[in-house]
């Protein structure tokens, strides 16, 4: 079975200074807004629609940063080869309000301590989607 998701990268600027978004999940690990392809969507619909669910932000896709793929074993379905786009998203409007279903909450956080957070309590495999993000917006940090 392949399952597609699709999600990103949500900055802002305000006063002149960018501010990269991040979720905490529902088991406390620091990841990226995304979720699953519903039917009749294309990739880039589900990473905004998914961003807006979770996030309650409303953003424009600036950049495709990164595809990445893994397996994991669903209950019922078995192995599943899991593919998720991942894209670089401008802010537009909207309110910042977390699902309080799918995870335990979202917040804005100054490039710097977005980088610090993903690498020491994020998904291993968000560092590089992470990475490209900054490097996209020419955003130098620390230990990156």
């Amino acid at each position: 079975m392949k399952e597609i998701s699709a999600g990103g990268v949500v900055y802002r600027t305000r006063e002149g200074r960018t501010e990269i978004q991040l979720i905490q999940d529902r088991y406390g690990k620091t990841t990226l807004a995304k979720g699953k392809m519903e039917p009749g969507e294309t990739i880039e619909q589900t990473a905004l629609r998914e961003i807006r669910e979770e996030t309650g932000i409303v953003g424009r896709i600036v950049a495709k940063l990164e595809q990445v793929d893994y397996q994991y074993t669903h209950a019922e379905h078995g192995v599943v080869d899991k593919e998720v786009h991942y894209y670089l998203v401008e802010a537009e409007g909207g309110e910042l309000q977390a699902q309080v279903e799918e995870i335990r909450g979202v917040e804005w956080l100054d490039p710097a301590e977005a980088w610090k957070r993903q690498t020491s309590s994020g998904y291993g495999n968000n560092d590089s989607v992470l990475r490209k993000a900054l490097d996209t917006l020419h955003i130098e940090v620390d230990g990156r």
